[in-house]
């Protein structure tokens, strides 16, 4: 059970920053659920490089006990890591964006966003 802990936290919060996404108007509520997919996405990542007593992969060890090889692979985390950074930015931008839509016309939500639109 403790083994797929980590998936059902992923399947948590993506499926809690889908239904913000979709169904929220609000748009400081929408950049919150696109960030919790960027961190469920995140986690995924992270929890598909470790393995434990997987011969076949390239081993990072991080603990050994009683000669139960427990590592972590390199490549998603390096991945992880670079999906962090461009999440920081992507994130900081669009809150610059919708602070300056709401400096110019006073605009909070999606609605009021798509009448400006027309």
């Amino acid at each position: 059970m403790m083994g797929e802990l980590p998936y059902l936290a992923v399947v948590a919060l993506i499926g809690i920053g889908l239904y913000i996404t979709l169904f929220k108007k609000n748009l400081i509520k929408l950049a919150m659920g696109i960030t919790l997919i960027e961190s469920g996405v995140n986690l995924f990542l992270i929890s598909l490089a470790f393995r434990a007593g997987d011969e076949m992969a390239a081993p990072v060890f991080t603990l050994q006990l009683l000669g139960d090889k427990t590592y972590s692979l390199p490549t998603p985390h390096a991945l992880t890591l670079t999906s962090i950074v461009i999440g920081v930015a992507t994130t900081a931008l669009l809150l610059a964006f919708i602070m300056q839509v709401h400096r110019k016309h006073g605009i909070t939500t999606t609605e009021d966003l798509r009448r400006l639109k027309g």
